[in-house]
């Protein structure tokens, strides 16, 4: 098992940094920082530009492959450059890290164990109420995109608030503005805030946990080897646990892997839209100011989280299958 993880790791460096590399790549051949320099009022002289895009990296009149090299090199250090305002894009991207990983952590937690649950369970109950009904939730919420789930959940917070009188539902920022407070409740106070984009992202993924597991879990219900542990005397419900779901689950921790990345993706529209100051956000507001270094650093997180979730993924593959530990 460890000569099998360790392949899979030296694999998702080469794939990172082969996804980051790209990723500057573009960002330095499409984006223009110039333009940014360009559009002041008043626009400063171009010796002043130049001077400036040199300082930071980014002049596009300098070769491509000479930027990338003294890019790469920082990168090898920990450092990912200057972002085109002159900030250390290191420092921000760590901080605006934890915001994003403190929503999609939960937001995974709770979505796939929930997906997973009902999923199985829909199984066993087939063509039955609950597996009808969750058949239905499962097929409309995969029907809309995750930007639509965000905005129609803001507006039935705000709709829930109106009508209440006082305001149960917080859909913007991530702490109430000028809030103080011990510990204690300044923890609640960002617990409240994140409930909302969190059930939006652990939407989607309830969503497709759900359809995925229903299905594998009713490849495995009559399958031979669980009638003979029910003929060796283990009830239904232990039989259906501890074998069927267990067998079910190799291929839903393999799928899971496709789903973290939409995840991803979904939670920089979610933090945009209730005012988190995440990566996401941070990724839309870069490519707007034509930041190439912020854009490259985003792209190198999220190729980080999604080849973390596969290395977990393979990590729970080789504990639920014994075939791959030999």
């Amino acid at each position: 098992m460890g000569k099998f993880l360790a392949r899979r790791l030296l694999n998702y460096v080469v794939l990172i940094f082969l996804a980051t590399s790209f990723a500057y790549l573009l960002a330095a051949t499409n984006l223009q920082p110039r333009v940014y320099f360009e559009q002041m009022q008043p626009p400063p002289p171009p010796e002043v530009v130049n001077a400036q895009l040199d300082s930071l990296n980014l002049n596009d009149q300098t070769p491509l492959a000479e930027r990338y090299v003294t890019w790469i090199k920082g990168v090898l250090t920990g450092d990912f450059g200057k972002n085109i305002q002159g900030g250390d894009v290191s420092a921000q991207m760590w901080m605006k890290a934890g915001v994003t990983l403190r929503l999609i952590t939960v937001a995974t937690i709770l979505g796939s164990a929930l997906g997973i649950a009902i999923g199985a369970y829909a199984a066993v109950r087939q063509y039955r109420a609950f597996d009808k009904a969750a058949t239905g939730a499962s097929f409309f919420v995969l029907s809309i995109p995750t930007v639509v789930i965000a905005i129609v959940i803001q507006v039935l917070a705000v709709a829930i608030n109106d009508g209440l009188g006082f305001t149960l539902l917080k859909y913007v920022g991530e702490y109430s503005a000028g809030f103080q407070g011990n510990a204690w409740e300044t923890l609640l106070n960002r617990v409240h805030h994140a409930i909302l984009p969190t059930l939006v992202l652990a939407l989607a993924l309830f969503a497709a946990f759900a359809r995925y597991q229903r299905n594998m879990m009713l490849d495995v219900l009559n399958a031979d080897f669980v009638r003979t542990a029910m003929a060796k005397g283990l009830t239904r419900r232990r039989a259906l646990f501890k074998h069927a779901l267990r067998t079910a689950l190799i291929p839903t921790i393999t799928y899971f892997t496709f789903t973290f990345g939409a995840l991803v993706s979904g939670s920089t529209f979610t933090e945009k839209i209730y005012g988190w100051h995440g990566m996401g956000a941070w990724l839309i507001d870069s490519i707007s100011r034509q930041d190439v270094h912020v854009v490259a650093a985003v792209s190198w997180f999220m190729a980080i989280t999604i080849m973390a979730a596969s290395f977990l993924s393979d990590i729970l593959y080789a504990w639920l299958d014994p075939r791959v530990r030999v």
